[in-house]
């Protein structure tokens, strides 16, 4: 009987091309995994943010509902395509991008009536100015190396005035381990240690990647890519809400942020210069 290797986590460096790699990798092998468990919070056509349950139904945070009606809409990170299928039913266009094909059958297998697209988000394959709203619900962002290039790539393809809104793990999360009981209540990290969280196998290759990313960080890089930071909502716990997903809980829920979402839009002050604004 062959012994299946079971990943090592360790927090070490991780570039751009790894990251992507291992990761296109991990949700190509676990998208069955992940849609069988939390398919069902998901819902097949709704618009969730994160784990609180916050839905765009409530939270308008891509505008009101009755203004989405013709605008073209990139998600990234789409999955299973919910939140594209939510967005075609108030009368939107969207297109979903996810970078992991599995993914992307899942969303053929519920039915979309919209493209879509396999591709890294560092690199979007589509023209200039094609999109009003971008959209990502822990998509991309929480994965890659080098965010301030995806955020460049999405500023390009929206057309002037429009808006981006991401969801990732509240980076204060970083500093506490990822358990949802009490043992995740206690700090155990440093918040300002960056070093990434990888997954490797016997031979030392990343199969997994994950970049932290503090408050302020976040925030230089929506500007550095020639964003307009609008707003950032921190989603409490709702009281019906009494699932657990992965260091998500009521109970941590109830003390501590689980979820930041950085509601942005394009500047139009000029693009930043090739080496962005922010620090290098």
């Amino acid at each position: 009987m062959i012994q299946e290797y079971e990943p090592e986590a360790t927090r070490r460096e991780s570039g751009v091309a790894e990251s992507s790699h291992a990761n296109r990798g991990w949700w190509d092998r676990n998208a069955d995994e992940y849609q069988t468990e939390h398919g069902t919070f998901l819902g097949d056509d709704r618009f969730v943010w994160g784990p609180e349950g916050l839905d765009e139904v409530e939270a308008e945070l891509l505008g009101p509902p009755e203004d989405l009606k013709g605008k073209d809409v990139l998600e990234i990170g789409a999955g299973a395509a919910q939140c594209s299928r939510w967005l075609t039913a108030q009368g939107a266009r969207p297109v979903a991008l996810d970078i992991s094909h599995r993914q992307l059958q899942h969303a053929l297998r519920i039915g979309s009536a919209f493209p879509l697209v396999c591709a890294d988000a560092g690199a979007l394959p589509f023209a200039d100015a094609s999109f009003d709203l971008a959209c990502s619900a822990y998509g991309a962002l929480p994965f890659v190396a080098d965010p301030v290039l995806v955020l460049k790539e999405v500023r390009r393809v929206l057309r002037p005035g429009g808006r981006l809104v991401f969801s990732v793990t509240h980076p204060i999360r970083w500093a506490f381990p990822d358990e949802p009981g009490p043992e995740g209540l206690s700090v155990s990290a440093s918040y300002f240690d960056r070093t990434p969280y990888v997954e490797q196998d016997e031979e030392g290759r990343a199969v997994y990647v994950e970049h932290h990313r503090t408050v302020g960080d976040r925030v230089r890089d929506v500007v550095a890519a020639g964003f307009r930071l609008v707003d950032l909502v921190e989603p409490e716990w709702p009281a019906w809400n009494t699932s657990e997903w992965g260091g998500w809980s009521p109970l941590r829920g109830n003390l501590i942020p689980g979820t930041a979402i950085f509601v942005c839009e394009r500047s139009e002050m000029g693009a930043p210069p090739a080496g962005g604004w922010g620090r290098d």
